[in-house]
């Protein structure tokens, strides 16, 4: 069976099936027999692997996306029940992916009884740094599974795009403390207290 069919048989993406084969992480013994066919040995395992420390994690950036949200856990719950793994925790979240204010994801990243951590897509952990947390968790045993890795795979366009998130976050940051010392003068000035 080559590595696609076998990766859609497991309710998993073929790319995060192809990434697990460069990583040396794929749960059955594959091989490359050409430029472009990977072929799974299925007969040692027919069975899929059962994750029994499942955690979801689901975030949207505002609260007009709150729907959005309500369907990212549908999906991931729909995708952890078909594959027959055990959920132990789902959280889920509306907040900046950009700052480590995450509050959800922290827990959920500190839980020792999540071995897996499943988000649809992997700016949904966050827009910067999230190789950071998967060798992070990698070190300990655990690891990072992204359902839909259908997201660009150059190393050099995802660099630019880490880039200029971070100046983006610098740069709202900024005009958002101007914003407040604005207030907090003209507030002075008027003889009251500044708003939050």
């Amino acid at each position: 069976m080559n590595l696609t069919e076998w990766a859609r048989t497991q309710g998993v993406h073929p790319q995060t099936a192809y990434r697990w084969f460069r990583e040396g992480t794929l749960p059955v013994p594959a091989q490359r027999v050409g430029q472009r066919t990977i072929l799974v040995n299925i007969e040692t395992r027919t069975a899929p692997e059962v994750v029994d420390g499942l955690g979801l994690y689901a975030r949207v950036s505002s609260h007009d996306q709150k729907s959005d949200l309500e369907r990212q856990v549908a999906r991931l719950s729909e995708w952890a029940a078909k594959a027959g793994h055990r959920v132990v925790r789902v959280e889920a979240e509306i907040a900046a992916g950009t700052n480590g204010c995450c509050s959800k994801a922290r827990r959920l990243l500190a839980d020792p009884a999540v071995t897996c951590v499943v988000v649809e897509r992997k700016d949904r952990l966050g827009r910067m740094n999230v190789d950071l947390v998967e060798a992070a968790l990698s070190a300990t045993g655990r690891r990072v599974l992204v359902l839909d890795d259908g997201e660009v795979e150059d190393d050099l366009v995802s660099d630019m795009v880490e880039v200029l998130t971070s100046f983006c976050a610098r740069l709202y940051g900024r005009r958002s403390a101007k914003m407040r010392a604005k207030a907090a003068l003209e507030a002075a000035e008027r003889g009251r207290p500044a708003p939050d």
